[in-house]
């Protein structure tokens, strides 16, 4: 009895080591997913994986031990012919490459795991400077150009930049003298 209990106790994983592998598997979801408004989060691309160990830093330039060639080259190792890897296939790219790269796994998996969900901390702001406040106000406008917008400022589409004729006949030259 004892020694069931013993091999039981050896054989299930302690309560963080579960839940720390949990919230991997979440963490891996979440950047499946990022940017790609199509994907289920059950394989990730190449760039969503480049993106997580950048926000990770460990892709970082001045740290040159792991580089997106390296993470290039070992993704295709492990997918072949995919553009993706499943959570099994995944967790083989990283014993790869931290075999070949002589890095510890269980810190390199820390280390993706405490980067926290994808972010947008890079990413480029719309611009609300005064030009682009007075080029997208179209009571500015003059000449044929202010015939492109009605008074509440919506564009009337091809009504604003063509005179349409009527071709109204039984013919199909029929031309209106009127």
């Amino acid at each position: 009895m004892i020694i069931m209990m013993i091999m039981l106790k050896i054989q299930t994983k302690t309560p963080t080591e579960s839940s720390s592998n949990e919230s991997f598997v979440q963490l891996f979801k979440m950047f499946a997913k990022f940017g790609d408004c199509k994907s289920t989060g059950e394989t990730i691309t190449l760039s969503n994986s480049d993106k997580w160990f950048k926000q990770a830093k460990i892709i970082d330039p001045s740290n040159r031990t792991i580089t997106t060639t390296d993470t290039g080259i070992y993704f295709k190792q492990v997918s072949k012919t995919k553009k993706t890897l499943n959570f099994k296939e995944y967790n083989l790219f990283l014993e790869k490459l931290a075999t070949v790269k002589k890095i510890d796994l269980a810190e390199l998996k820390n280390k993706l795991q405490q980067s926290g969900p994808p972010a947008t901390n890079k990413t480029t702001t719309a611009v609300t400077s005064g030009a682009i406040g007075r080029l997208t106000d179209h009571t500015k406008y003059t000449g044929s150009h202010k015939q492109r917008f009605d008074e509440s400022g919506k564009g009337r589409g091809k009504a604003g930049r063509v005179d349409i004729t009527p071709n109204t006949g039984y013919v199909s030259g029929f031309k209106s003298t009127t």
